[in-house]
């Protein structure tokens, strides 16, 4: 695998961000009474940020798969995460989610981008 590029190291700076925020959700269930995850979606959130922390760290080191599997990681919890936009909570739980949502998108994109490397024209 060629030497990352700095919008590939930024994009996995991303996605182990997101990872790890994600390991501890299975730690805090969801109290008695109020709106929301239910705990298989707390551990699947869980086990996924964890598969990505690890992810990362190996496609820092140079691992290509490593790379696809952070990138399809992110995007699960991605996944796990949209089902806030269509039931009842609190707004502020809408606008965390779509950030994290953003930050899904970009991350994916930067670190799936090629690096650009200088071609010589042959004229």
């Amino acid at each position: 695998m060629q030497p990352l590029s700095t919008r590939q190291h930024i994009g996995l700076g991303l996605a182990g961000l997101l990872s790890a925020l994600s390991v501890p959700d299975v730690f805090t269930p969801t109290p008695a009474g109020t709106v929301g995850p239910p705990l298989a979606v707390l551990v699947l959130t869980s086990a996924l940020g964890l598969i990505g922390v690890i992810a990362v760290v190996l496609a820092w080191r140079g691992n290509a798969a490593a790379l696809r599997v952070a990138a399809g990681a992110v995007i699960l919890l991605m996944l796990a995460a949209v089902p806030a936009f269509f039931v009842d909570v609190p707004a502020v739980v809408r606008v965390i989610v779509a950030a994290s949502v953003l930050v899904t998108v970009a991350s994916v994109v930067l670190m799936l981008s090629a690096a650009h490397r200088a071609v010589p024209v042959m004229d």
